[in-house]
């Protein structure tokens, strides 16, 4: 049976609070409000209709997913708030957090019926090439939607101070990618890597570059052939750097900073790494003696100082440490130890066993979220905090789009009498 928005007046509006929530994300506190309204907006709708017939909203398998998923996030935290360093915090998120399952419902309800899916992916094309746009205006004028750029990358719309821009663009660089190939093909997808590529380039986060090149090589390989592929990341890269070197020094002194790798003695490494180094030695002594459950969630920041080495890269530059591990799974274990590890490896095989046991029309409307999850928690990179207000929100969102659109209420064919 297929269900339409008019069958299922709770989609109507749907979509345009889960876009409302990623156009605010540069303003966390009111990005943070429209969570909480959708949240209670979600509840209302189930508690009208009395969570009767609910799959008329989301289909059962939708409904079990997801809540598995936001368990397998949400439960390490409550284990690690049990002893942590910084009990209240914990315990403060712990609740809080709480409020992203009936959200996390609503977006996958925004994502189940055809046209709903269809807002939610061009819109979010849309706000990542606006995002784009901005910073290609901030690269030639030093002005933005975020103000004068006091910083010596590109801010863009999140502002000097808040220096997230290339890995949010980059994370939802599939909605763009798979927008502009659908209206013009192969010429659109083309414009759309460079025009993206050289703002992630100018943000300077060498995490972004690693996950848009990865969100390319999986783009490409499906809109392009190889030798298209291989040749418009060549052509690309050499373009794209060229101006990067042009229009920016600092693009210039984070390739020397890489370099550093190869000097061959544990400074230049950690040169290099930005400091993560020190920040993966300390989160290591946390692990050793916190195994069962972490320092606690988000406790990283106070048992920092007690795990640092008196030659610390953070501390020796009069900071007072790092706020978190900068790597998934060190920011999993030594938060919330192997207890936390655990569930999110249970997390992982079932969207796994989800994904691999859908059917091919299932895995194609669910490829784009997909790809910018895989892409957001990809092991072998530096990350934001997962379980910090911002990156857990984008995180968890990405789990809906990709539960919602694999379980999907309608398929992709048209819909008959």
């Amino acid at each position: 049976m297929n269900h339409s928005l008019h069958e299922a007046p709770g989609f109507r509006w749907t979509p345009y609070v889960v876009l409302a929530f990623v156009a605010l994300w540069p303003f966390v506190g009111v990005a943070e409000a429209v969570l909480s309204l959708g949240a209670l907006a979600s509840l209302t709708i189930l508690a009208v209709r009395r969570f009767n017939n609910g799959t008329a909203l989301l289909s059962r398998e939708a409904w079990a997913l997801i809540t598995a998923l936001f368990f397998c996030y949400w439960l390490p935290e409550f284990f690690s708030a049990i002893d942590a360093v910084d009990g209240r915090r914990a315990w403060r998120e712990v609740l809080l957090d709480l409020r992203y399952l009936p959200f996390l419902w609503l977006a996958a309800m925004a994502v189940g019926p055809r046209d709903g899916r269809r807002i939610v992916f061009v819109g979010l094309g849309v706000i990542t090439l606006l995002w784009s746009l901005d910073g290609v205006v901030q690269a030639i004028t030093g002005y933005s939607l975020g103000g004068a750029n006091s910083s010596d990358r590109l801010s863009g719309i999140f502002g000097a101070d808040n220096l997230k821009l290339g890995l949010v663009l980059a994370t939802l660089s599939p909605f763009a990618l798979e927008m502009a190939a659908e209206k013009f093909h192969a010429p659109g997808w083309i414009a759309t890597a460079t025009l993206l590529g050289i703002v992630i380039l100018l943000a300077g986060s060498r995490a972004s570059w690693l996950v848009f090149g990865l969100v390319l090589l999986a783009s490409g390989w499906r809109r392009l052939s190889r030798r298209q592929l291989l040749l418009t990341m060549g052509i690309g890269l050499v373009i794209s750097s060229a101006l990067a070197f042009s229009f920016s020094s600092q693009f210039e002194s984070r390739i020397t900073r890489s370099l550093e790798v190869f000097s061959g003695d544990r400074a230049g490494l950690d040169e290099a790494l930005s400091g993560r180094l020190s920040i993966w030695s300390a989160a290591t002594g946390m692990i050793a003696d916190h195994p069962v459950n972490g320092v606690g969630i988000r406790g990283f920041r106070d048992a920092y100082a007690q795990y640092a080495s008196t030659d610390d890269f953070w501390l020796s530059h009069g900071q007072q440490g790092a706020l978190h591990a900068h790597q998934i799974v060190l920011e999993i274990l030594s938060e919330t130890g192997s207890v936390g590890l655990l569930l999110w490896l249970m997390g992982f095989a079932l969207a796994w066993r989800a994904w691999r046991w859908s059917l091919p029309p299932a895995r194609r409307r669910a490829a784009v979220p997909a790809l910018a999850l895989a892409v957001t928690v990809f092991p072998l990179n530096t990350s934001l905090a997962f379980y910090s207000t911002f990156w857990g929100g984008v995180f968890l969102l990405l789990l809906a789009l990709f539960a919602g659109s694999l379980f999907a209420l309608q398929d992709d064919a048209p819909a008959t009498d």
